[in-house]
């Protein structure tokens, strides 16, 4: 099972959804992982309260942009606040490896959904790693 999972995430690396910029954001935040190098920008247009469209940025491992791809799939369409209600362990089970054992992969993991909630909070970080 966890071999078709590793497909996926090579799959969404290699030929990410919804990578680019959005011209006129309403929501846009970019945060950087110094341990690695990884960098993801999110940004979203929100209309009536819901995320009518996304795209992400940045640069880094196949987890952080395959990540951020899987992520934006999911919540293109979702209403703000289901989208900030977005757990930790909902992207791990997207993901769908288990990366607890391995704490600086899953900081790779995050980094789209710390992002995503910074954004959506308009605050300058999020841990997302305790929820």
């Amino acid at each position: 099972m966890d071999d078709i999972y590793r497909e996926q995430i090579l799959e969404h690396a290699r030929y990410p959804h919804n990578f680019g910029t959005l011209e006129q954001p309403t929501v846009s935040h970019e945060e950087y992982n110094p341990l690695c190098g990884d960098r993801v920008r999110i940004d979203l247009l929100i209309e009536d309260g819901v995320i009518a469209d996304v795209r992400f940025s940045g640069k880094g491992c196949a987890i952080s942009q395959a990540s951020a791809s899987m992520l934006t799939d999911e919540i293109k369409g979702m209403d703000v606040e289901t989208a900030k209600a977005f757990s930790k362990d909902d992207l791990l089970t997207l993901i769908g490896i288990p990366l607890s054992k391995n704490p600086t992969r899953l900081k790779c993991a995050l980094l789209s959904l710390k992002a995503l909630k910074a954004g959506l909070y308009g605050v300058a970080s999020v841990d997302v790693d305790d929820e």
